[in-house]
């Protein structure tokens, strides 16, 4: 992957904004239709119809100030909801006293819950309340006495505007949880392949040295003990979550094992799996596949070909030298299975557990953490004396415009890709006819 992953962040009071630059010229269109149908009875009609050529004017021109939040400010917020307290108080001088009284319509009509909306999204249900107050006062003013039928209105406004404020305000703090969690999830994501990365190469860097360095004796003993320390310590603090996700991992592949046309992406073109697991087979290692290519995108191809060589270095490090390998290729129509079996000593029960307790993660990340950063899964069967077999499983889909998780370095001689067996330092863990295997 070409850099961290990003959270994509979707607003989710954006089509109440949507909604609300609609009413305002809905609401417009009605006023003016309302002022249309009872203009004869007005006593200064000229006055009302300079007001709603101002409001026209105003709602035309100010519909991208209601496009989000941030073109919503607060002078766009009191601006509009004085032009709605003006044309109330402006109502009384330009209708009859008689209408007046009866209860008509206010010059704005409706439109004025437009702007304590605007309020109510922008600022909640507080920002709301107070809008509404205004209003409330302005209708009150211009009525003389509260008749029943302004405070039906100022009610229904300040419970609807309130009401939409707290939604809006519960909405964005689940907004701001659900994307606080996704950054965590990416976060964790990359941690594991770094650390994966880390474990890939460096700790099995360490570990060599330290076993060839008890072999070998004198000073490099020493220096072999200072690398176990060092490998120790860089496991707990892989481990423990301590390693900051500041990189992607580089997408190489396997390394000299594999063919450079392998090694190489070629876009998005889909690799032949086969061409990537065929370097794995040799004298002890068997190798199963199709007559026909096995097509997968380059980095799950990739990552499936590391977490074959992951199993295979298990079974080096942990059955023996003289261990037997299986590696089957099953192409089905949906996913592709890889199989690596050995005959080896097995894995004894609960040493997986065990093993991932003491910091060695070879199994939880190099292969099954591969898998599952790919949408596939990973499965690991053992019986004590019998061997143990590993099953990958890979959806079709897996790699396309998903994570591109990268590949790794070969170690070389003493390279391992799985857990350590967890002995002392110093020990040699090279003996094919050691203790059980311990992935």
């Amino acid at each position: 992957m070409p850099g961290r992953e990003k959270v994509m962040r979707m607003s989710v009071e954006q089509p109440l904004w949507r909604a609300l630059a609609g009413y305002r010229v809905l609401t417009l269109v009605y006023a003016v239709g309302l002022f249309a149908t009872a203009y004869e009875e007005f006593t200064r009609p000229w006055l009302a119809v300079g007001y709603f050529a101002v409001l026209a004017g105003w709602t035309l021109a100010t519909l991208p100030k209601v496009a989000n939040e941030a073109a919503c400010t607060k002078r766009f917020l009191t601006a509009d909801l004085t032009i709605a307290l003006t044309g109330i108080l402006l109502t009384p001088l330009a209708d009859t006293p008689e209408r007046v009284h009866a209860g008509g319509p206010t010059l704005p009509s409706i439109w004025t819950a437009g702007a304590v909306l605007a309020f109510a999204i922008k600022g909640g249900w507080r920002w709301a309340a107070g809008a509404s107050v205004l209003v409330a006062v302005a209708n009150l003013v211009e009525r003389g006495t509260p008749a029943r039928d302004t405070v039906h209105n100022v009610i229904l406004v300040s419970i609807a505007s309130i009401a939409i404020g707290y939604v809006v305000e519960v909405a964005r703090a689940s907004e701001r949880t659900l994307a606080r969690a996704l950054e965590i999830e990416a976060a964790t994501r990359e941690r594991e392949r770094l650390a994966r990365d880390i474990h890939d190469s460096v700790l099995q860097v360490l570990a060599m040295v330290q076993r060839r360095g008890a072999v070998i004796g004198g000073e490099a003993a020493e220096l072999g003990r200072m690398a176990g320390e060092q490998e120790v310590a860089l496991r707990t603090l892989v481990s423990g979550g301590l390693v900051p996700a500041a990189r992607a991992p580089r997408e190489t592949a396997r390394g000299a094992a594999a063919p450079a046309t392998a090694r190489e992406d070629d876009g998005d073109a889909p690799v032949d799996l086969r061409a990537l697991l065929a370097p794995f087979a040799g004298a002890r290692t068997a190798l199963a596949e199709p007559g026909a290519p096995v097509l997968l995108a380059p980095a799950a191809a990739r990552e499936l070909a590391a977490a074959v060589g992951a199993a295979l270095d298990n079974v080096r490090r942990h059955a023996g030298e003289e261990a037997r390998a299986w590696i089957l290729v099953e192409d089905e129509p949906d996913e592709v299975i890889v199989s690596v079996r050995d005959d080896g000593p097995g894995i004894p029960e609960g040493r997986l557990a065990e093993a991932e307790g003491e910091g060695r993660l070879g199994v939880a990340l190099s292969i099954r953490g591969r898998l599952r950063d790919l949408g596939g899964r990973a499965d690991l069967i053992s019986v004590p004396g019998q061997g143990t077999e590993v099953e990958l499983r890979l959806p079709r889909t897996a790699g396309d415009g998903g994570t591109r998780a990268g590949g790794r370095k070969d170690g070389g001689p003493g390279h391992d890709s799985g857990l350590t067996d967890g002995r002392e330092p110093g020990t040699d863990t090279d003996d094919p006819g050691g203790k059980a295997d311990q992935r």
